[in-house]
This record gives structure tokens, C-alpha cells and sequence, in this order.
């Protein structure tokens, strides 16, 4: 539960955008989020309220520091009543599925609701316990308003090794 929170606590802002070349278009299937980190956005965050400018982390790796850097913007506050939904599979085992209040998870990062629009900087440092075990994790965290409008969603995948 508590690496599901670590890893969680790195998925809040967002934006992508479509191009165009030459007059046709360019077919970007990149859902990468922008900076050193191995997240990745579930579809185009083109209407997200939440627009990540960049997420660097540090190693990840059991045992180590896990250093968060994440910048992004708030197209609108979030109040109270904004949840998300969270998913952490080991392999194919699912861990964790729930829905939970966002604002409290926002505890996890030292921020809290309401989230004031415009530009948001999160910087964390956490320990990640010597005994997580080897594996491929995967998270999922899909954010909502209160009245159910896209937040964001993000999923990473990470290979702990021993």
C-alpha cells in the first residue's frame, strides 16, 4: 500500500498536444509525460484540468530516496468531492482497485484542497522500503472533479529488481 502511494503521489498534472506538417497530419501516438520519469498518459489530455509541464524522479529503486519533481498547471481550482481512481497490479495480480478522495491523497505530496488554478510545483523525497519485492509494478491513477470532469489520468510500470 505504501509503495501504491509513493507511486501515486507522482501522477498529478497534464497536457499534449496534435500537430500538423506540411499541411498534413502527423500521427503522434507518444503519450509519454514530458521529463525523466516513467509515466504515461492513458489517452490525449486534451481537455485534462490538470497540464504537466514536466515529472522528473530520481532512481527508483528499493531501498533508495525516491526524489519528486513534478510542474504543471491547474486549468481551474479543485475543490472538495474530487476523487481518483486507483489501480496497482504486481505482474498480473491486481494489489489495489479503488476509488479514493483526491484531496486527501493530495496529502501524500504536502499540498491540499482547494488546489488554486494556475501553475503548481511538487518536490518530495521518499523512502521506498528495502523489502519491496522484485517485480513488475503498474499504476493507474484516473482523477475527476467533483461534478466528473477529467482531472487526468497516468500509468507507470516499474521493475523492481533485487
Amino acid at each position: 500500500m505504501k509503495l501504491a502511494t509513493y507511486l501515486i503521489t507522482i501522477a498529478f498534472p497534464s497536457l499534449a498536444a496534435a500537430g500538423f506538417f506540411g499541411g498534413q497530419t502527423v500521427i503522434d501516438d507518444d503519450l509519454s509525460v514530458p521529463g525523466k520519469n516513467p509515466l504515461s498518459y492513458c489517452q490525449k489530455p486534451v481537455d485534462d484540468i490538470i497540464e504537466i509541464d514536466h515529472v522528473d524522479l530520481s532512481e527508483i529503486a528499493a531501498g533508495k530516496t525516491l526524489t519528486i519533481e513534478a510542474v504543471g498547471n491547474f486549468t481551474e481550482e479543485v475543490v472538495e468531492g474530487a476523487y481518483i481512481f486507483i489501480t496497482v497490479k504486481y505482474g498480473l495480480i491486481t494489489l489495489l482497485h479503488t476509488k479514493e478522495d483526491f484531496c486527501d491523497q493530495l496529502k501524500n505530496i504536502d499540498k491540499e484542497c482547494p488546489v488554486k488554478k494556475g501553475k503548481t510545483v511538487v518536490t518530495k523525497d521518499v523512502e521506498l522500503p528495502k523489502q519491496i519485492p522484485p517485480g513488475k509494478y503498474t499504476v493507474l491513477a484516473d482523477a475527476y472533479t467533483a461534478d466528473d470532469r477529467k482531472l487526468t489520468c497516468l500509468t507507470a510500470s516499474v521493475q523492481f529488481k533485487r
